[in-house]
């Protein structure tokens, strides 16, 4: 059946385009038949000043990236496939052996031997791409009306109906945990019955309860029976199945009560797979529980020897607690309970460190061990002597994990540091100062995964810090907050944001772009909501890693469709920059800013993330162009880096990268139709096969010094 298929879209590929076809025939070799091709479409790129000069140089520049239609990038991907035939490639999602793209080549020996080295999803990337040049596939830019029709059809949860529905599974989850502790399953020194209390008491007991973080720390479901239990057993066999495996695979199922109520049980017609994001964070793909205990670091600059330069050539301190790749930012992981999470992402960027241990769900192993102030100072130390750090992102596991006692240390730590580099600058002269700190961040998911946490106790640590941060000169305050969908807006997380606004904090997030999250309207749809609760869109990021990702990867192409045919709704005036890059000064206002700008620029949502891929080295890009194509169906990209933003010095001696995609356009289609979704609505993707990165908003832009700082730059070895 499939070599039948293959045939009839090899056929349907040549009847559609005669001159492939008689090329063929009349060429007695591969490199005959691809001077053909370079011949024929070279007629139209030669009329065309700007294209030619996409086509001979490896950096597009953005006047001739404007400047590109439709054609001109199919004429540009044919040119890149005929300059870079031959090329060989890992593709780490099959195995670690190379695989050699040149796909004229390879459709010229299929034709002329019969023997089909590729498969199907690479004809139809063909058959697309010769669509896409002769016209008969087109961009359909949607209109805003269907745009807003497909963030109608997601729901948030917000909404009455959903809150309802979570309200019964909350219902459902606590009667079976009261039945749990009665029968002897749950055992907990801080959580018990009293001997001789009621139902209703032991109920009204489990509701005060649900209020408190530890209690949705303690009771968290680890067992994939039980977790199944739990869902009514409304669990498929086949997720199951591999929710077993993963467990004997050292892989830890962790799902706290609080995000349990948001997985849908028998969920009526119309919100089937309305909730498909969250099971895709809860449930593991076979390919991740294949890979478990043999995942690496996706990122170069991750993997750390104390003392020796990492892949971007900074020399760091410590291989698990600091992390580098830009000049100005440095990410801290404290060696406390924020190693820790409220709940494990499958598709977590640090999966690595879970597989080793370093990252891990048992809080008393975690807690801060007696050596750790002793190596906090030292980091604090190696922060002061950087010439360019301002920046520090202190992460995980996630940093609201930790005590409010710990997290207070770490922040006084900060602030520590950053006045004796205020001191130390007076010291030197004008234009040999050092960058002092402007911006702190804290990463968490526990907005979505926990919002119990946010307590008056946390908001008073995160308001004194800011009160006194601010009289030493930093300005910008930032919780760097993920919600993966509109429906993990829970009434609680609401409440939760509220309440870090008004510590004077502001809060970003990041999507990660998983196959779930990425269904047409659903970024939109999340931005709307977050947009309306005061929260601003920082960054959209493709899927990153290897074979352990690929079920959740959602292609490049798709992200760049997302940005040009759904995000473009959201742009914001440029009358309006000035009020958003001034926020964190009014984070308290940040809900009416935020929607009072919607409101006056007739916007449904203000698109101020960028979509964007973090690349092994290079950093947060989207800048590539297509150069091949697998047997298999899977692109080839090159990627630049980011030209927006200062990088490591190295980036010019490392050149570009070069990454193979996940899966092919077709499975992705495919996946998306096994959805629910309708195919002909991604159909386009095909045609996005160049992107260049956009520019940084204004608002997550560093402050200017008033004073010259050294362009000089410490703890680098190139």
């Amino acid at each position: 059946m499939a070599l039948n298929k293959l045939q009839a879209l090899l056929d349907l590929l040549l009847s559609e385009n005669i001159f492939l076809r008689e090329s063929i025939r009349q060429s007695d070799s591969s490199g005959a038949f691809k001077t053909a091709i370079r011949e024929w479409v070279m007629t139209y790129v030669s009329e065309r000043p700007y294209l030619k000069d996409c086509c001979e140089s490896n950096n597009v520049n953005r006047n001739n990236f404007d400047k590109l239609n439709w054609k001109d990038v199919a004429a540009m991907r044919i040119i890149d496939y005929l300059v870079y035939a031959g090329i060989k490639v890992q593709d780490p999602s099959i195995s670690k052996k190379e695989v050699i793209s040149d796909p004229f080549g390879q459709l010229f020996e299929a034709v002329k031997t019969g023997e089909y080295g590729f498969r199907v999803d690479f004809v139809m990337d063909m058959i697309m791409l010769f669509r896409q040049f002769n016209g008969k596939l087109r961009k359909n830019i949607p209109s805003r009306e269907m745009v807003m029709e497909w963030i109608d059809r997601h729901p948030s949860g917000l909404d009455p109906e959903i809150v309802a529905i979570r309200n019964k599974n909350k219902d459902r989850i606590i009667r079976k945990f009261i039945e749990m502790m009665d029968d002897g399953r749950i055992r907990d020194a801080k959580f018990f019955f009293e001997p001789d209390i009621s139902k209703q008491g032991k109920y009204s007991l489990m509701l005060k309860w649900w209020q408190t973080r530890l209690f949705h720390l303690r009771f968290a479901i680890r067992d994939p029976e039980v977790l199944n239990e739990m869902l009514d057993h409304s669990i498929s066999e086949r997720r199951l199945t591999q929710l077993r495996k993963a467990k004997k695979a050292g892989i830890p199922t962790f799902v706290n009560p609080h995000y349990l109520t948001m997985l849908m049980v028998n969920p009526p017609k119309h919100l089937k797979g309305s909730d498909e994001a969250i099971r895709e964070y809860v449930f593991y793909s076979k390919e991740l529980v294949k890979e478990f205990g043999s995942i690496v670091a996706w990122e170069k600059e991750d993997i750390v020897e104390p003392g020796k330069p990492n892949a971007a050539g900074w020399i760091l301190p410590s291989s698990r607690s600091t992390h580098r790749r830009y000049p100005e930012v440095a990410i801290l992981i404290p060696n406390n309970r924020g190693r820790a999470c409220a709940g494990l992402c499958s598709s977590c960027q640090r999966m690595y460190d879970f597989q080793r241990g370093h990252l891990n769900f048992d809080l008393n192993r975690l807690k801060p061990k007696i050596s750790w102030p002793e190596r906090l100072e030292q980091f604090m130390e190696y922060f002061r002597n950087d010439s360019q750090l301002r920046d520090i992102l202190i992460t995980g596991g996630d940093a609201l994990m930790a005590s409010n006692k710990s997290l207070e240390v770490v922040l006084n730590a900060v602030y520590v540091m950053a006045t004796k580099k205020i001191n130390d600058n007076k010291q030197r002269p004008e234009g040999k100062k050092y960058a002092e700190m402007r911006r702190v961040r804290l990463g968490t998911r526990l907005l979505a995964y926990l919002p119990q946490r946010i307590s008056a106790d946390l908001v008073f640590v995160l308001g004194e810090f800011k009160k006194k941060a601010m009289k030493i000169g930093m300005t910008q305050f930032v919780i760097q907050t993920h919600f993966e969908t509109a429906m993990e807006a829970t009434p609680e997380a609401r409440r939760a944001i509220e309440r870090l606004q008004s510590a004077g904090w502001i809060v970003t997030n990041q999507l990660v772009f998983t196959a779930g999250a990425s269904k047409r309207g659903h970024t939109n749809k999340l931005r709307q909501v977050l947009n309306e609760l005061g929260v601003l869109t920082y960054y959209t990021f493709t899927v990153k890693g290897f074979k352990e990702n690929a079920a959740n990867f959602a292609t490049n192409e798709r992200a760049v469709q997302e940005q040009m045919q759904e995000k473009v709704y959201g742009t914001l005036p440029e009358e309006y920059l000035d009020d958003i890059a001034n926020i964190g000064l009014n984070a308290e206002n940040s809900k009416n800013i935020l929607t009072d700008i919607m409101k006056k620029a007739g916007l449904p949502f203000l698109a101020l993330d960028r979509n964007v891929l973090n690349l092994p080295g290079v950093g947060k890009s989207l800048t590539f162009r297509t150069i091949g194509l697998t047997p298999g169906g899977k692109r080839v990209l090159l990627f630049d880096h980011d030209r927006t933003r200062r990088h490591s010095p190295i980036i010019e001696k490392m050149g570009k990268v070069t990454i193979v995609e996940s899966k092919s356009i077709m499975k992705y289609i495919e996946q998306m139709e096994a959805m629910g979704e309708d195919p002909t609505e991604y159909e386009s993707i095909y045609g996005y096969s160049i992107s260049k990165t956009e520019a940084v908003m204004p608002v997550y832009q560093y402050p200017e010094y008033e004073f010259g700082i050294t362009d000089e730059m410490t703890n680098l070895e190139l």
